[in-house]
């Protein structure tokens, strides 16, 4: 079905821009860990392009997660005069490196293990499970249902695997895609859907 612009709401999924941390080398399970931590605390590298096709005249207010990389991201993208609205619930899924000491391997290797086993429900002890990342991607899906009927044109800077499930149930929620960028540094998604 095709929406009138004037009739169209619009919410707009941000990935955050790339984290300066260092990948290079072997990692055991410790230092692999303390990567965990260290990237979430990191700033972002200097954007040089922004992504092109968001409403940056329209945009007063901005939704992002709590870690760095988001809050940076946003203002990095729509400017420090932006209205930055950040909250918990637009953190990532969290990640736990499984304890095998006597391995090394490049950190990109320690990381897909532990999504993999973190979303086959065999790593997550003492984090939040997926079933729980579900959940709260869920609530995220109706918060910024609600955010959109509000503002028209919602943009969140949030990240790949949360996104990801976001976007999932806003389409269950009768959202369409008409854009979608991948899931890398700075993807877009945009979703719109018909205004009640």
């Amino acid at each position: 079905m095709v929406i009138p612009p004037e009739k169209q709401l619009h919410i707009f999924l941000i990935r955050h821009y790339k984290p300066k941390v260092e990948h290079a080398g072997l990692y055991n399970a410790t230092r692999a860990t303390q990567f965990i931590s260290d990237y979430d605390a990191a700033g972002i590298e200097a954007i040089i392009n922004k992504p092109e096709g968001l409403p940056f005249a329209e945009m007063k207010r901005v939704h992002c997660s709590l870690l760095p990389r988001a809050k940076q991201t946003a203002l990095a993208i729509f400017g420090p005069e932006i209205e930055l609205v950040e909250d918990k619930i637009f953190n990532e899924c969290e990640r736990k490196i499984l304890s095998l000491p006597l391995f090394r391997f490049p950190i990109k290797i320690w990381l897909a293990g532990a999504r993999v086993l973190w979303l086959l429900g065999l790593n997550s002890r003492g984090i939040e499970t997926y079933r729980e990342a579900r959940i709260r991607a869920r609530q995220c899906a109706e918060t910024l249902t609600r955010y959109a009927h509000e503002e028209k044109k919602t943009v969140l800077v949030a990240h790949g695997m949360l996104n990801i499930f976001i976007r999932r149930y806003l389409r269950a929620l009768g959202w369409q895609v008409v854009r979608k960028d991948g899931s890398g540094y700075l993807s877009v998604t945009e979703l719109v859907k018909a205004e009640a």
